[in-house]
């Protein structure tokens, strides 16, 4: 009897050996091209890794905002070339750290920040015009994207030389991770006024960050990653579209975020194949005619969902071979995460052996020297063309269901990922599935460990900043500002203008939410599992 085929995390059978056979009928000019050509299946630049290597970016923010300043200085001194901000939950969500559902969460899986005051302390001595930072923040993105834009002006940086990224993408919110405010529609019209406010004030930064990662992290696999994201991207470019924007004026600055896993060759094919249907789809079905737009640049992190709190040392390799995957994919930057984030905040010491590992791919090996390694393999063609049509048919079932967000209200994309999550949980706890040293090679005790732990003073210490800063402001001022964005909000105004007003005035994150929840309510989410 046959041997059951081992299959890729997205259920397509492997095959033991691959050869010419695997790639008939198959056209080198339609499915490659050329790098930095359409559909830019061999990568966005035609140069790649060879005239300089990724950003090397990684994801920090704790406690305080002089704390995690501390660390991203350590991170920048130790040869970090760009900054991915971590926002408490707080924060995230849009309340104050001294409000009654923020108790318990200050600090703890990300920096606290409440108003313009905290954020000139999080960059404090950074100058903006010199790094790239990446904020991972969503529903109040417009908010920490003006904090940030204010605190480059008071350095002296003209708007126009701010470069990095804001996140910016709800809808994913909705489907896996959770930090959602308002409905969808409002959520959208956001989205689409930071587009309009980058093009006229911030131009050289990246307006949303369409997120795969999040969705991974919740179970999905790689093509539903893929497939959902994408989908949300031409949901994106929609309201964009709707909103009067022409697609050559926004698509540029589109950026898309996704994880790495330890199943190198399908990650390798999935990166490939989401470059390729994006091109596809913003060329054919938009009409895009500037190439920048039609080109899927991507920022990658190490998948966090496959650390293990036993044995975390075995992490680092896990996390290498993520890494090495992504690089032989074509990211254009790359976060390694932390071999000790299974239990706890990363420590200094593990926060740089994750950037050492970047170093290492960069510069010790010679994967840096040539571009798309992988090019013309049997096997990673085979499975790229295997991964774009499972792709291409979940993308064709939420068109199906009228598009991302009439999907997501009929809850479809949270349900297919949580019945791959309870699939995999399935397959590891009877065995099936091999974790190491957690069903196979496990040690009969572990070694201790002594974690990073967020001082659980940081919240009384945020709720005495927060009342001296509404002691010391104008707050006819304040409630000026907030009653201009209301009225923004009420009507079709572009938001920022008044919420920048706003911030600037000292009002804090929580206030600002607080006034577009009083116009645009709140989300429910709707359970299908």
């Amino acid at each position: 009897m046959a041997a059951e085929p081992r299959r890729t995390e997205s259920g397509l059978p492997v095959e033991p050996v691959y050869g010419p056979e695997a790639l008939r009928d198959w056209d080198p000019a339609e499915r490659l091209g050329e790098p930095g050509a359409y559909p830019y299946t061999r990568g966005v630049y035609p140069s790649m890794y060879t005239g300089r290597p990724w950003t090397m970016r990684q994801y920090a923010g704790f406690g305080t905002a002089a704390e995690s300043n501390a660390r991203y200085r350590q991170l920048i001194a130790g040869g970090g070339t760009g900054l991915s901000v971590a926002f408490d939950l707080p924060t995230q969500m849009g309340y104050d750290s001294d409000a009654a559902l923020a108790a318990g969460e200050v600090g703890k899986v990300g920096v606290a920040v409440d108003s313009v005051e905290d954020m000139a302390v999080l960059f404090g001595g950074i100058p903006l015009d010199g790094v790239s930072t990446s904020m991972t923040i969503n529903a109040p993105a417009a908010l920490l994207l003006l904090l940030y834009q204010l605190v480059g002006e008071s350095q002296g940086v003209a708007p126009a030389r701010l470069t990095g990224t804001v996140q910016n993408d709800v809808l994913k919110e909705y489907i896996a991770r959770g930090t959602y405010i308002f409905p969808p529609k409002p959520s959208l019209r956001l989205v689409a006024d930071v587009f309009r406010y980058c093009r006229a004030e911030i131009p050289r930064w990246n307006t949303i960050s369409i997120s795969g990662y999040h969705m991974a992290e919740a179970g999905a696999d790689p093509a539903q990653e893929v497939a959902f994201t994408l989908a949300n991207g031409i949901e994106y470019v929609r309201t964009a579209l709707a909103a009067g924007m022409a697609v050559d004026d926004f698509a540029p600055r589109l950026s898309f975020f996704f994880v790495s896993r330890t199943t190198l060759l399908e990650e390798v094919a999935k990166f490939r194949a989401a470059r390729r249907i994006w091109a596809r789809v913003m060329r054919e079905e938009f009409g895009a005619r500037d190439p920048r737009s039609q080109m899927l640049r991507f920022h990658t992190q190490t998948a966090g969902v496959q650390l293990t709190a036993q044995q975390p040392e075995v992490n680092l390799v896990r996390v290498s071979v993520q890494a090495l995957a992504a690089v032989l994919g074509g990211t254009q930057s790359l976060h390694t995460n932390s071999f000790d984030e299974a239990i706890a905040l990363p420590t200094e010491k593990a926060a740089r052996l994750a950037l050492r590992t970047q170093q290492v791919l960069a510069y010790e090996t010679d994967v840096t020297a040539t571009v798309d390694p992988f090019a013309g393999s049997y096997a990673v063609e085979r499975m790229t063309d295997e991964v774009e049509a499972l792709v291409l048919g979940l993308m064709r079932r939420v068109e199906e269901l009228g598009g991302a967000v009439a999907a997501i209200e009929q809850g479809h994309q949270k349900a297919e990922i949580e019945r791959t999550a309870y699939r995999v949980q399935q397959e590891t706890d009877d065995g099936r599935r091999t974790v190491v040293g957690v069903n196979r090679f496990r040690l009969d005790a572990e070694e201790p460990y002594r974690p990073l732990r967020v001082d659980p003073a940081v919240e009384a210490r945020q709720a005495a900043r927060l009342a001296a800063l509404r002691a010391g402001r104008d707050r006819r001022a304040v409630d000026r500002a907030l009653g201009a964005l209301r009225r923004a909000a009420a009507g079709t105004d572009n938001v920022l203008p008044p919420m920048k007003e706003a911030l600037a005035a000292r009002a804090t994150v929580g206030e600002v939410c607080d006034a577009l929840r009083e116009v645009w309510g709140t989300y429910a989410p709707v359970e299908r599992f």
